[in-house]
């Protein structure tokens, strides 16, 4: 069984990863990045960013910020080190599942079908060209996702807290 787990997650890892690939190196991209690349990939419902440190390191500093922003971290997966476990390898790659009931009991409450998305995830992994990047789910992904109705200040101040810890978990 463990086996099965960990060979669909890391199937659903790379499947992920190429789809990151496919967004953020398209051949008709010819923007210069400056501080940080941010990309949204509307179909799969992600929001995508560069970030300027290593998988440890980026995972470290979003723990440490989602803990000061009175944010509780509920897990953390370390897919790497579980493929390791059953001789298998994969590039680094973490998952921080965290939240805060006040801010996922209203979403909840709006639509309780949200719950199979809460809580929040945040994946930080590493591409072939040692790349790394954070990903986590849009919330107007979520919204249209759940059919979420009459919660936009709810939508919108998730969407903002993710934004902010993420960005500053890439920042220089």
């Amino acid at each position: 069984m463990i086996k099965i787990v960990s060979i669909a997650a890391l199937a659903l890892t790379m499947a992920s990863c190429a789809s990151v690939e496919n967004i953020l190196h398209s051949p008709s991209d010819t923007r210069s990045v400056t501080t940080t690349m941010t990309a949204t990939n509307a179909e799969k419902g992600l929001i995508t960013m560069q970030s300027h440190h290593s998988v440890q390191e980026t995972a470290d500093k979003l723990a440490a910020i989602i803990e000061s922003k009175g944010m509780k971290v509920f897990a953390r997966v370390d897919h790497q080190k579980n493929a390791q476990g059953v001789d298998l390898t994969l590039r680094p790659t973490q998952v921080i599942m965290f939240g805060n009931p006040k801010a996922g009991t209203p979403l909840m409450q709006c639509e309780q079908s949200v719950a199979i998305d809460l809580p929040q995830k945040i994946l930080i992994s590493e591409d072939a060209d040692k790349k790394v990047w954070l990903s986590y789910n849009d919330p107007q992904y979520l919204k249209t996702r759940h059919n979420i109705k009459g919660c936009d200040t709810v939508i919108d101040n998730i969407s903002k807290a993710l934004n902010g810890v993420s960005t500053a978990a890439v920042a220089k």
